[in-house]
């Protein structure tokens, strides 16, 4: 029997089943509601401490996802009403999970793909101290397992040893939720959104996360088919090896400039810079967690990037926060964020913090080819607002003496008002399409939605005219334009934009062989 789903990590993985949602060692209620209120106290500081062992061991996006965790069990607002339920006679267990349970109902809820993402989150939250409070040891997975079940916790993930191959099924999940983004960072096969009936199952399954499915009870046939199909995505990416360190060219000879996307400076630790035409995309979001960088640690960590580039390009993203990255003390509730106060709006609105990000960014410019660009820009006033600002502190700066360079300053194209109007900003120094949002504004659907993924598609006609539209006004205007969103990693969707008019794009650093692999494949 096979089951469809959506890929959230592509590859292959044959192995036995182990059930994730395997009933859990029970809890013993102590004597009163002051033991109780100790025995959820001394859990939750166990939960802590067993986060913190792994961001010690962790690099800086499995960090970032382990402190999160760490900040919310740190958080009064969170606990609170379960200590307020063991005052009013509930044992810890009963209280900690009906709690918690509230808050992952809210995020369930949420019209927002990512809050609804982070209910995994919030999952593994609750279930780090449940485990700590019925001191339950969790089974590990045999080598090579494929994990099955409605979802995946990261710490899971993390603990789970991935060297002898397997994969994940989940029945739920998403494709922007932290477990994904892991196992697309470790090669780890997996896929979301499957119809899996409830109850346990075991045996072997075969999971193709290229395609999206799982095979349960697979006949003789459907065994060797699924090798063969395994074999040569393997064999592609083996081949796809020798193209890392060369040049990007098609089949007719033509260039394209393959760049790289990065969220973390340590990011460019394992990249050698050799392999890629400079840095098309730096997140700035990181800095902005649980309080917000000063202009000191953003220039640190701006400079480090730019001296491993080298002369090459590094384009950094002012702070996209609002939407899917809310930042406390900075964003600002809303009933639909995607469409609210987000990205260079939020700025915008919210000078002060602005202003120390421009700060850093003119003092890093010095050290390197710096480019930045502003995200969700919709007019033209936005970017002239943000410019403005740029060269109001670069003159503070000079006044004072500070070393500084006023980087070239563009736009990403990712709100359709730019795409269909582009003359409205031949100012901009450059244009970086973000077809993550431009997709999913010009299609009105989400791409980790299973009921609509079917819709969200790069290659569709409407979006792939807007991408042609704003490529061939950048030829025309002798304005550079690139690609910086997932399309641009993948092999499927390459053809279509580089007969688009694209020629330079950027692309998760896991992806570069493959993308090259798959430009010296097009015929433009």
């Amino acid at each position: 029997m096979r089951i469809e789903g959506i890929p959230a990590s592509p590859g292959y993985a044959e192995g036995p089943l182990f059930d994730l949602d395997r009933p859990r060692a029970r809890y013993k209620a102590k004597a009163g509601a002051a033991e109780e209120k100790a025995a959820l106290e001394g859990a939750i500081g166990k939960a802590i401490g067993r986060l913190a062992a792994l961001v010690e061991a962790a690099d800086g996006d499995v960090a970032g996802i382990l402190e999160f965790h760490i900040a919310m069990l740190e958080d009064d607002a969170l606990s609170g009403p379960a200590f307020a339920s063991i005052g009013s006679g509930q044992p810890a267990d009963v209280a900690w999970r009906a709690a918690l349970d509230s808050e992952i109902a809210g995020y369930e809820a949420s019209d927002q793909d990512y809050f609804r993402a982070r209910a995994a989150d919030l999952r593994d939250i609750r279930d780090q101290v449940l485990r700590a409070l019925s001191e339950d040891s969790e089974v590990a997975a045999p080598p090579g397992a494929i994990l099955y079940g409605e979802d995946i916790a990261p710490t899971r993930f993390l603990e789970t040893d991935w060297s002898e191959g397997g994969g994940i099924a989940l029945r739920a999940g998403s494709t922007a939720s932290h477990v994904a983004m892991l196992a697309r960072s470790r090669g780890v096969p997996m896929v979301v959104g499957l119809g899996i009936p409830d109850g346990p199952r075991t045996g072997v399954a075969l999971l193709d996360a290229e395609r999206g499915g799982i095979t349960f009870s697979p006949s003789p046939a459907e065994i060797e088919a699924f090798r063969q199909s395994a074999s040569l995505f393997a064999d592609r990416q083996g081949a796809a090896q020798t193209f890392l360190t060369e040049p990007a060219m098609t089949k007719a000879g033509t260039a394209v400039r393959v760049q790289v996307n990065i969220a973390y400076p340590s990011d460019v630790d394992g990249i050698d810079v050799a392999t890629c035409d400079g840095i098309g995309l730096m997140r700035t979001e990181f800095l902005f967690g649980k309080t917000l960088p000063d202009e000191e640690t953003q220039y640190r960590a701006y400079r480090r990037v730019l001296e491993w580039a080298g002369d090459k390009p590094v384009t950094i993203r002012t702070v996209d926060a609002g939407g899917d990255k809310p930042v406390p003390g900075f964003t600002v509730e809303e009933t639909n964020p995607f469409l609210g106060l987000r990205g260079i709006r939020l700025s915008l609105a919210r000078r002060d913090i602005f202003r120390v990000q421009i700060r850093a960014l003119l003092r890093a410019a010095i050290h390197g080819n710096l480019k930045v660009m502003f995200p969700m820009i919709a007019t033209p006033d936005e970017y002239s607002q943000a410019a403005a600002l740029f060269a109001q502190e670069q003159a503070a700066l000079a006044a004072l003496g500070v070393a500084q360079k006023l980087p070239p300053l563009g736009i990403m194209v990712e709100v359709p008002s730019v795409a269909l109007a582009p003359e409205a900003f031949a100012d901009a120094a450059f244009f970086s399409i973000g077809s993550n949002d431009l997709t999913q504004y010009v299609m009105a659907a989400a791409r980790d939605n299973a009921a609509v993924a079917h819709l969200n598609a790069v290659r569709h006609p409407a979006v792939l005219r807007l991408i042609a539209a704003v490529a061939a006004f950048g030829r025309e205007k002798g304005i550079p334009v690139s690609l910086c969103g997932d399309a641009g990693g993948d092999p499927a969707a390459i053809p279509a934009l580089l007969e688009a008019g694209l020629r330079d794009l950027s692309v998760a650093p896991a992806q570069l062989a493959m993308a090259k692999a798959a430009i010296a494949d097009v015929a433009v």
